[in-house]
């Protein structure tokens, strides 16, 4: 029987210039506490807004957007996140492309002048020693990892888009034990098969403080990270650490209180702020 491992799941971080960045000094030492033999970035890391077809250039959200300010911005937090692990190196730390970051090839696609310009090498994660999934064919890759597949969503097979529903759902489509990100909130699901073997599975996809404009009162979604206890052959015990959780272990505060003491119209901005 192989040893067990523990694992420590970071959601999509969805890092955008402005966006609060205390949040990854808190999971870089929830790691260096935990000491996880792996941990695992579910996409998203970059936001990169400018390069986003959902908002025309020229749009009053558009104002002020940059590419290089967007790349900026992820490299700063994945430096803090790095920083504030202290000497605790995982033994493997492995980061998903998502469909944010998918942005990039799409605009290189649509003008292959930027194509040197713009890429992945713009990135620090390769350089801090993270091991990239990227994408294959306009879609996430996965990674098997202790017998649990990791990916940033998994595709319907007849028409490429995200598998919808619940993670008891996705259990049906995806047949074995899974994590991914890309849906918001947490959600865990299980299922028993006819051998009588239970297998879960994840949908966690919100590690981070700010809001989503679109999302409006629904902006409430759990965030945090999530560790995976005994991970042996795709069983795992879950324990979620939420954001509350992260700030009053790191900060000794309330999430709630933090943030409004400090960035100027806290309630406002944040839903965070308000619970």
């Amino acid at each position: 029987m192989s040893k067990a491992k523990r694992h420590l799941i970071i959601p999509d971080t969805q890092v955008s210039p402005g966006t609060p960045m205390v949040h990854f000094e808190w999971v870089g030492k929830a790691i260096a506490r935990y000491k996880p033999d792996v941990v695992i970035h579910m996409g998203d890391h970059w936001d990169f807004h400018s390069l986003s077809s959902w908002s025309p250039a020229g749009s009053i959200d558009k104002e002020g957007a940059r590419y290089i300010k967007d790349v900026e911005a992820g490299n700063e937090a994945l430096r803090i996140l790095e920083h504030s692990m202290g000497d605790f190196k995982p033994k493997r730390k492995i980061i998903l492309r998502g469909n944010h970051e998918h942005r990039m090839d799409r605009t290189i696609a649509n003008d292959p002048r930027l194509d040197g310009l713009m890429g992945p090498h713009n990135l620090v994660d390769r350089s801090l020693g993270w091991e990239v999934v990227e994408y294959f064919n306009g879609g996430p890759r996965a990674v098997v990892v202790d017998g649990i597949t990791y990916a940033h969503y998994f595709s319907n097979p007849n028409t490429g888009r995200p598998i919808g529903g619940t993670a008891h759902h996705k259990l049906s489509a995806i047949g074995v034990p899974y994590v991914q990100g890309h849906v918001q909130g947490y959600d865990i699901g299980s299922k028993q098969l006819a051998t009588g073997k239970v297998i879960r599975g994840i949908v966690a996809g919100s590690c981070y403080l700010h809001d989503e404009p679109y999302k409006g009162m629904a902006n409430s979604h759990w965030r945090g990270v999530v560790v995976l206890n005994a991970v042996r052959d795709g069983d795992f015990s879950e324990m979620p650490l939420d954001m509350n959780y992260l700030c009053e272990e790191y900060e000794g505060t309330s999430l709630a209180r933090f943030l409004q003491r400090n960035y100027k119209r806290a309630k406002e901005r944040f839903s965070l702020a308000n619970n």
